[in-house]
């Protein structure tokens, strides 16, 4: 594998220190997101790790003291017939005849093998024995949970983030360099000053997402033209192996409706209004959605002083790229449209948060918070001991104060809970707006 086809990731780190630590280590996230390629890097025999925080490859020292046939995988993908149907035939044999150090892609396809890693683990626990690759969440799949349980280390991987995308590919690493959002937003706030608007740039990164593949393309018109082949791809060969489903020519036009719902409020009635289906059979296609990291559903966030919460979920398609195409939105008519804008503005963000909390050690969960007044906060991020912040996103170059008024709300509800709130707008300055208070520009995201 060369290097300089290669996005480096910030989530490499969590992943070499899985290896280390558990027998089986699950990398999980949609397919083309660049699972494949992180786990051939990282267990390549000159993988090299010089520190506790940068990342490079090495010719002679070997990683963490174990010798280059230890680092030396055997790659199997379940996606090849002969390799799936012989994993089927015989899981017991199968696993008995694998390697030390295995990387096993596409699981999802054989979950009977779940029981035979199992035993085998058991019978001689080694870390870094196994790499499960999936491109469905396969955590949803009772076999894996029941099996795996205390033996399974899951690093997920998102398309690639933005910061990542500034890394020339087939460089190396610092991740002293990595976005400090997250900490300042959970820390010492937002330092004051001036940066440059985006403008076009952000329309122009939200339409491109971040699917490697689809980036390479040159133009936006043959990116979106990757994102439809995609998913036709994606829904014709996963979803066949998930679940029976008679209608399956649904499924495209029900992503695309959703990606009309996109940072909305989930509306299963106005989904299934489109379709001659059941309210419940569409509410079942949803969650087959989900399993593909094709869409998310983002909990309301509560508290007990406030009893008047709506309690439904917001929707988000699972990269602003993949939305865009299938609405058939480009540069030009979202630069027009600027209720559409926010909508993919506010699934840009989020899926940009997403993926710099999964570089984190602190588990980092995602809410959305609204109450039966109107006010709301877009995206409510609580760490693991509790502290809450707030983002609200608007698509626009200026703030008002009464910008502030959700993310006020928020405050009070969390109490001495609530580390700060930001209002992410595209513009140019960073400056506060009461205690704990903040209008940010969204290029700030990935330069802080």
């Amino acid at each position: 594998m060369s290097k300089s086809h290669f996005y480096p990731r910030y989530v490499e780190r969590r992943l070499a220190e899985a290896l280390e630590d558990s027998p089986v280590v699950l990398i999980h996230g949609p397919r083309q997101c660049g699972k494949t390629t992180l786990a051939q890097f990282v267990c390549a025999p000159y993988y090299l790790k010089w520190d506790d925080d940068y990342l490079v490859w090495g010719e002679e020292r070997m990683s963490w003291g174990v010798s280059r046939q230890q680092r030396d995988y055997k790659y199997l993908t379940f996606d090849d017939t002969v390799v799936r149907e012989g994993a089927q035939a015989d899981p017991m044999g199968f696993v008995a005849d694998l390697p030390q150090r295995v990387i096993l892609d596409e699981i999802q396809r054989v979950p009977n093998l779940f029981s035979a890693i199992k035993l085998e683990v058991d019978r001689r626990r080694r870390p870094g024995s196994f790499i499960l690759i999936g491109s469905t969440n396969v955590l949803l799949i009772p076999a894996l949970s029941d099996s795996l349980a205390g033996r399974l280390q899951v690093v997920p991987l998102h398309p690639l983030a933005q910061s990542e995308l500034a890394v020339q590919p087939g460089t190396a690493l610092d991740s002293r360099t990595r976005p400090g959002f997250l900490d300042a937003l959970f820390g010492d706030g937002f330092e004051i000053g001036q940066t440059e608007r985006l403008g076009t740039q952000l329309i122009e990164r939200i339409v491109g997402g971040g699917f490697p593949a689809a980036l390479t393309r040159p133009t936006a018109r043959r990116q979106a033209n990757w994102y439809r082949n995609y998913v036709d791809a994606q829904l014709q060969r996963d979803v066949r192996d998930m679940a029976r489903i008679r209608t399956l020519d649904a499924l495209p036009r029900l992503l695309g409706a959703a990606a009309s719902q996109t940072a909305r409020l989930f509306n299963l009635t106005d989904l299934a209004s489109h379709f001659q289906l059941s309210r419940p059979t569409i509410g079942d296609y949803v969650v087959l959605l989900e399993r593909l990291f094709l869409l998310k559903r983002l909990p309301p966030w509560h508290s007990n002083h406030l009893s008047r919460m709506v309690k439904t979920p917001k929707l988000h398609v699972g990269d602003s790229g993949l939305a865009s195409a299938l609405l058939g939105a480009d540069t030009a008519s979202l630069a027009a449209d600027r209720a559409l804008l926010g909508q993919l503005l506010e699934t840009f963000v989020f899926q940009e948060l997403l993926r710099q909390a999964s570089w984190r050690d602190a588990p980092t969960s995602f809410f959305h918070f609204r109450d039966k007044d109107g006010a709301e906060v877009d995206i409510v991020i609580e760490r693991e001991a509790g502290a809450v912040a707030g983002v609200e996103v608007k698509a626009a170059a200026t703030v008002t104060s009464t910008d502030f008024r959700g993310l006020r709300k928020l405050a009070k509800a969390a109490g001495e809970r609530f580390a700060s709130g930001v209002v992410l707008y595209d513009g140019e300055t960073c400056t506060r707006f009461g205690e704990g208070l903040y209008a940010v520009p969204v290029r700030r995201m990935w330069e802080v």
